[in-house]
């Protein structure tokens, strides 16, 4: 008979996983409990999302363009064939994050320490999730032509939209540069008949650029009395184009090819790629589409054989791309292609 194993145990008391598990244990309640900073989570708002009850996957129907012609009085009017095909979100392997409370640390301990548990448990999930999504809205974007998609969701005649560089070649971009290149792209997607309303979402370090400049009479989409709308003193961005600017600091910005977490049954990609040429990505909400069976829950269960409260944070759901066309990279002009 095969015994399960030891559990890995988060010990209250040890300090950074130490050797003394009763190191930070107080004789007196001393101070707040400060956990570590929080993530902003922004992708699951900005683009499709289904919830499914049961099954494995969920198809997304693609529809292709109608075409338009002179009739001649007393022809016969025959209807024209319109292209169809499918894009498949597949829900990928159970995610967990989970912890173990030995009952001896919690008697002693001086503050609740499993809402704490639970929370950081939560946030790992939805960080996961949200760079995910992102990594799926950069992958959509690299897609320029029917070669990128898997041959059976491929629709003949569908439209794709190219990446926009940020600056000129070998020079530091700077906020007025990003700013163009966010009007690029808008003319990339009204070139292409690309409609939805656009968000724009930039790593830290870009987003702050659109503050940077030295001369502010460069910075034209802050300024109020020319229609711009963002506010130096309060750190307030800026519409640029009608776009809403967000950051993230779950943009993909570097080679992940080899990314750790990864589904067994990834419906795209495995979300992995070589990001390292993204300085943005503009779309829509029809670049991308998650899929979910079980959204994000909390299980916990005392062991008695153990002596402690095993936790455990999990989802069930699944990432694709959806319309290539709706997403652009905004790309550092040394690596664009």
């Amino acid at each position: 008979m095969a015994f399960p194993t030891d559990q890995t145990v988060s010990r209250l008391g040890a300090q950074n996983q130490g050797a003394d598990a009763r190191a930070l244990f107080l004789k007196l309640f001393a101070g707040e409990v400060l956990t570590a900073f929080e993530e902003k989570n922004i992708a699951m708002g900005l683009h499709r999302v289904r919830t499914i009850s049961n099954g494995k996957s969920a198809s997304f129907p693609m529809t292709g363009v109608a075409s338009a012609s002179y009739h001649t009085p007393g022809q016969l009017i025959e209807a024209d064939a319109l292209n169809h095909a499918e894009r498949i979100v597949t829900v990928d392997d159970l995610l967990i994050s989970k912890s173990f409370i030995a009952n001896i640390d919690e008697a002693m301990n001086h503050y609740d320490v499993r809402s704490i548990y639970s929370k950081e448990m939560g946030h790992a999930l939805a960080n996961a999730a949200d760079r995910n999504i992102l990594k799926v809205i950069a992958d959509a974007a690299g897609i320029t032509s029917s070669a990128g998609l898997p041959a059976a969701q491929r629709l003949n005649d569908e439209v794709f939209t190219n990446n926009v560089a940020v600056g000129a070649d070998g020079v530091t971009a700077t906020g007025t540069d990003i700013a163009n290149s966010i009007y690029a792209a808008l003319e990339e997607f009204d070139s292409k008949d690309v409609t939805g309303e656009k968000v724009c979402v930039l790593p830290p370090a870009n987003y702050y650029k659109l503050f940077g400049s030295q001369d502010v009479n460069q910075l034209a989409y802050m300024n109020r009395d020319v229609g711009g709308s963002g506010s130096m003193s309060t750190g307030q961005v800026p519409v640029i184009g009608g776009v809403k600017i967000l950051m993230s600091n779950h943009v993909p910005t570097t080679d992940e090819s080899t990314s750790s977490l990864t589904p067994s049954s990834a419906s795209y990609g495995d979300y992995k790629g070589d990001y390292s040429d993204v300085e943005g990505l503009i779309f829509t909400q029809d670049a991308a589409a998650t899929v979910k069976l079980l959204d994000l829950g909390v299980e916990s269960e005392y062991q008695i054989d153990r002596q402690g409260t095993l936790m455990v944070s999990k989802y069930a759901m699944g990432h694709n791309i959806l319309r290539p066309a709706c997403a652009i990279k905004l790309t550092a002009t040394t690596n664009t292609p």
